[in-house]
Protein backbone atom coordinates (compact mmCIF):
# COMPACT_ATOMS: atom_id res chain seq x y z
CA UNK A 1 0.00 0.00 0.00
CA UNK A 2 0.91 3.75 -0.36
CA UNK A 3 3.71 4.21 1.96
CA UNK A 4 5.07 7.72 1.33
CA UNK A 5 4.00 11.15 0.25
CA UNK A 6 5.75 12.91 -1.89
CA UNK A 7 4.01 15.23 -4.48
CA UNK A 8 4.74 16.33 -8.23
CA UNK A 9 4.82 14.56 -11.19
CA UNK A 10 5.40 11.11 -12.02
CA UNK A 11 8.01 9.79 -14.08
CA UNK A 12 5.87 9.61 -17.38
CA UNK A 13 8.70 6.16 -19.00
CA UNK A 14 7.45 4.59 -15.13
CA UNK A 15 4.03 4.29 -16.51
CA UNK A 16 2.04 2.09 -19.09
CA UNK A 17 -0.78 2.29 -20.72
CA UNK A 18 -3.06 -0.48 -21.42
CA UNK A 19 -5.76 0.28 -24.74
CA UNK A 20 -7.96 -2.67 -25.06
CA UNK A 21 -8.91 -2.14 -29.09
CA UNK A 22 -11.85 -4.45 -30.08
CA UNK A 23 -12.99 -4.22 -33.96
CA UNK A 24 -10.89 -0.02 -33.48
CA UNK A 25 -9.73 -0.56 -37.68
CA UNK A 26 -11.83 2.31 -38.18
CA UNK A 27 -10.63 5.05 -35.43
CA UNK A 28 -7.51 3.68 -34.10
CA UNK A 29 -5.46 5.75 -36.20
CA UNK A 30 -6.38 8.81 -34.68
CA UNK A 31 -6.15 7.40 -31.19
CA UNK A 32 -2.85 6.64 -32.05
CA UNK A 33 -1.43 10.10 -32.89
CA UNK A 34 -3.14 11.23 -30.26
CA UNK A 35 -0.39 9.23 -27.86
CA UNK A 36 2.09 9.41 -30.40
CA UNK A 37 3.89 11.42 -27.26
CA UNK A 38 3.72 9.34 -25.17
CA UNK A 39 7.42 8.36 -23.43
CA UNK A 40 5.68 5.04 -21.63
CA UNK A 41 5.10 1.65 -22.98
CA UNK A 42 1.66 1.17 -24.70
CA UNK A 43 0.24 -2.27 -24.61
CA UNK A 44 -2.73 -2.29 -27.29
CA UNK A 45 -4.71 -5.22 -26.49
CA UNK A 46 -6.70 -7.19 -30.20
CA UNK A 47 -9.27 -9.97 -29.68
CA UNK A 48 -11.45 -8.71 -32.36
CA UNK A 49 -11.80 -9.98 -36.04
CA UNK A 50 -11.08 -6.89 -38.12
CA UNK A 51 -7.66 -5.31 -39.18
CA UNK A 52 -6.69 -3.36 -35.90
CA UNK A 53 -3.76 -4.85 -34.88
CA UNK A 54 -1.78 -4.15 -38.52
CA UNK A 55 -3.13 -0.43 -38.50
CA UNK A 56 -0.36 -1.01 -35.02
CA UNK A 57 1.80 -2.68 -36.37
CA UNK A 58 2.24 -0.45 -39.29
CA UNK A 59 2.32 2.66 -36.86
CA UNK A 60 4.66 1.41 -34.50
CA UNK A 61 7.09 0.27 -37.67
CA UNK A 62 6.92 3.92 -38.46
CA UNK A 63 8.20 5.00 -35.12
CA UNK A 64 10.80 2.68 -33.71
CA UNK A 65 11.44 5.02 -31.27
CA UNK A 66 7.61 4.69 -29.47
CA UNK A 67 7.38 1.30 -26.74
CA UNK A 68 4.21 0.13 -28.67
CA UNK A 69 3.13 -3.79 -27.95
CA UNK A 70 0.22 -5.29 -29.72
CA UNK A 71 -1.25 -8.43 -27.84
CA UNK A 72 -3.48 -10.46 -30.20
CA UNK A 73 -6.10 -13.56 -28.93
CA UNK A 74 -8.11 -15.13 -31.12
CA UNK A 75 -11.41 -14.72 -29.34
CA UNK A 76 -13.08 -11.95 -27.34
CA UNK A 77 -11.71 -11.61 -23.83
CA UNK A 78 -14.48 -8.97 -22.75
CA UNK A 79 -13.19 -5.11 -21.40
CA UNK A 80 -12.48 -6.52 -18.14
CA UNK A 81 -10.45 -9.81 -19.49
CA UNK A 82 -8.29 -7.25 -22.45
CA UNK A 83 -7.47 -4.82 -19.44
CA UNK A 84 -6.23 -7.75 -17.44
CA UNK A 85 -4.54 -9.14 -19.93
CA UNK A 86 -2.47 -6.07 -20.94
CA UNK A 87 -2.09 -5.22 -17.03
CA UNK A 88 -0.05 -8.58 -16.67
CA UNK A 89 2.57 -8.09 -19.62
CA UNK A 90 3.27 -4.57 -17.82
CA UNK A 91 5.98 -3.85 -15.91
CA UNK A 92 6.63 -0.32 -15.19
CA UNK A 93 5.17 1.18 -11.19
CA UNK A 94 2.28 2.80 -12.34
CA UNK A 95 -0.46 1.10 -15.27
CA UNK A 96 -3.43 3.30 -16.85
CA UNK A 97 -6.30 2.18 -18.84
CA UNK A 98 -8.23 4.17 -21.50
CA UNK A 99 -10.71 3.46 -24.12
CA UNK A 100 -9.77 3.36 -27.62
CA UNK A 101 -12.61 5.50 -28.61
CA UNK A 102 -10.18 8.85 -27.73
CA UNK A 103 -12.47 10.28 -25.78
CA UNK A 104 -9.79 10.76 -22.74
CA UNK A 105 -6.80 12.81 -24.20
CA UNK A 106 -3.40 11.91 -23.21
CA UNK A 107 -2.92 14.50 -21.58
CA UNK A 108 -5.99 14.23 -18.95
CA UNK A 109 -4.69 10.69 -18.69
CA UNK A 110 -0.89 11.99 -18.17
CA UNK A 111 -2.69 14.29 -15.63
CA UNK A 112 -4.07 11.31 -13.95
CA UNK A 113 -0.78 9.17 -13.45
CA UNK A 114 0.75 12.32 -11.36
CA UNK A 115 -2.09 12.03 -8.95
CA UNK A 116 0.07 8.79 -8.07
CA UNK A 117 2.64 10.74 -6.27
CA UNK A 118 0.19 10.84 -3.63
CA UNK A 119 -2.76 7.99 -3.84
CA UNK A 120 -2.22 3.99 -5.05
CA UNK A 121 -5.07 5.11 -7.56
CA UNK A 122 -6.54 7.98 -9.92
CA UNK A 123 -9.74 7.49 -11.43
CA UNK A 124 -11.12 10.35 -14.51
CA UNK A 125 -15.04 11.45 -13.44
CA UNK A 126 -17.71 13.09 -15.67
CA UNK A 127 -19.40 13.64 -12.94
CA UNK A 128 -17.80 15.74 -9.89
CA UNK A 129 -17.16 19.43 -9.78
CA UNK A 130 -14.92 20.34 -12.25
CA UNK A 131 -15.21 18.32 -14.73
CA UNK A 132 -15.40 19.40 -18.63
CA UNK A 133 -18.06 17.44 -20.98
CA UNK A 134 -16.95 18.93 -24.32
CA UNK A 135 -19.93 16.56 -25.87
CA UNK A 136 -22.16 15.26 -23.96
CA UNK A 137 -24.15 12.11 -23.72
CA UNK A 138 -27.84 11.60 -25.26
CA UNK A 139 -30.55 12.03 -22.29
CA UNK A 140 -31.18 8.12 -22.26
CA UNK A 141 -27.17 7.20 -21.72
CA UNK A 142 -26.87 10.37 -19.22
CA UNK A 143 -30.16 8.82 -17.08
CA UNK A 144 -29.14 5.10 -17.21
CA UNK A 145 -25.52 5.99 -16.26
CA UNK A 146 -27.15 8.01 -13.02
CA UNK A 147 -29.04 4.90 -12.47
CA UNK A 148 -26.10 2.95 -12.69
CA UNK A 149 -24.15 4.79 -10.43
CA UNK A 150 -27.14 4.76 -7.57
CA UNK A 151 -27.27 0.96 -8.11
CA UNK A 152 -23.37 0.69 -7.55
CA UNK A 153 -23.80 2.46 -4.28
CA UNK A 154 -26.56 0.16 -2.83
CA UNK A 155 -24.70 -2.86 -3.76
CA UNK A 156 -21.22 -2.21 -2.87
CA UNK A 157 -20.73 0.51 -1.06
CA UNK A 158 -18.68 2.88 -3.25
CA UNK A 159 -18.99 5.99 -2.65
CA UNK A 160 -17.41 7.19 -6.92
CA UNK A 161 -19.92 9.22 -8.77
CA UNK A 162 -17.92 7.60 -12.31
CA UNK A 163 -17.00 4.15 -11.64
CA UNK A 164 -17.14 3.92 -15.72
CA UNK A 165 -15.26 6.61 -17.36
CA UNK A 166 -12.59 4.66 -19.31
CA UNK A 167 -9.67 6.36 -17.69
CA UNK A 168 -8.10 5.42 -14.78
CA UNK A 169 -4.55 4.60 -13.33
CA UNK A 170 -3.02 2.73 -10.63
CA UNK A 171 0.05 2.03 -8.89
CA UNK A 172 1.17 -1.79 -9.75
CA UNK A 173 1.46 -2.86 -6.63
CA UNK A 174 -1.96 -2.40 -5.84
CA UNK A 175 -2.76 -3.98 -8.97
CA UNK A 176 -0.88 -7.07 -7.84
CA UNK A 177 -2.53 -7.19 -5.04
CA UNK A 178 -5.96 -7.40 -6.12
CA UNK A 179 -6.04 -8.51 -9.40
CA UNK A 180 -5.26 -12.32 -8.61
CA UNK A 181 -9.04 -12.21 -7.06
CA UNK A 182 -10.74 -10.58 -9.96
CA UNK A 183 -13.80 -12.69 -11.50
CA UNK A 184 -15.37 -10.03 -13.75
CA UNK A 185 -14.65 -9.89 -17.77
CA UNK A 186 -17.08 -7.54 -19.35
CA UNK A 187 -18.01 -4.30 -18.50
CA UNK A 188 -18.75 -4.08 -14.94
CA UNK A 189 -14.90 -5.09 -14.22
CA UNK A 190 -14.01 -1.17 -13.21
CA UNK A 191 -16.51 -2.01 -10.37
CA UNK A 192 -15.18 -4.91 -8.87
CA UNK A 193 -11.53 -3.47 -8.94
CA UNK A 194 -12.79 -0.57 -7.32
CA UNK A 195 -14.32 -2.56 -4.51
CA UNK A 196 -11.35 -5.21 -4.24
CA UNK A 197 -9.14 -2.46 -4.07
CA UNK A 198 -11.31 -0.65 -1.12
CA UNK A 199 -12.01 -3.74 0.40
CA UNK A 200 -7.97 -4.03 0.35
CA UNK A 201 -7.24 -0.61 2.00
CA UNK A 202 -6.26 1.22 -1.26
CA UNK A 203 -6.99 5.06 -1.67
CA UNK A 204 -8.16 5.63 -4.57
CA UNK A 205 -8.98 9.29 -6.09
CA UNK A 206 -11.68 10.40 -8.27
CA UNK A 207 -10.61 13.24 -10.89
CA UNK A 208 -12.28 15.42 -12.30
CA UNK A 209 -11.78 14.90 -16.21
CA UNK A 210 -11.96 16.53 -19.77
CA UNK A 211 -13.87 13.89 -21.78
CA UNK A 212 -15.40 14.04 -24.65
CA UNK A 213 -18.40 11.91 -25.98
CA UNK A 214 -18.13 9.25 -29.04
CA UNK A 215 -21.37 7.81 -31.48
CA UNK A 216 -19.42 4.65 -31.64
CA UNK A 217 -19.85 3.19 -28.35
CA UNK A 218 -19.47 -0.25 -28.15
CA UNK A 219 -21.97 -0.70 -25.17
CA UNK A 220 -25.06 -2.57 -26.36
CA UNK A 221 -28.24 -3.26 -24.62
CA UNK A 222 -27.38 -7.13 -23.93
CA UNK A 223 -23.95 -5.85 -22.71
CA UNK A 224 -25.71 -3.48 -19.78
CA UNK A 225 -28.02 -6.66 -18.93
CA UNK A 226 -24.64 -8.62 -18.25
CA UNK A 227 -23.16 -6.02 -16.53
CA UNK A 228 -26.06 -5.92 -14.38
CA UNK A 229 -26.60 -9.55 -13.93
CA UNK A 230 -22.89 -9.95 -13.12
CA UNK A 231 -22.83 -7.31 -10.48
CA UNK A 232 -25.09 -9.59 -8.75
CA UNK A 233 -23.92 -12.24 -9.22
CA UNK A 234 -20.33 -10.66 -7.93
CA UNK A 235 -22.55 -9.20 -5.34
CA UNK A 236 -24.07 -12.15 -3.82
CA UNK A 237 -21.93 -14.95 -4.93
Amino acid sequence: MLNDTRDGEVNRADCTLVIPAYNEEARIGSLLEGISGFPGDLIFVCDGTDATPAVIGAFADDRPSLSIRCLTFPSRLGKGGGIVAGVREASTPYIGYMDADGSTSLSEMERLFDRLATVDGAIGSRWVPGSVLTVRQGLRRRVESRLFNLLVRMLFGLDYRDTQCGAKVFRKEALDAVLPSIRSTGFEFDVELLWRLRQNGYRVEEVPTTWENRDESKVTTSDARAMLLGMLRLRFG
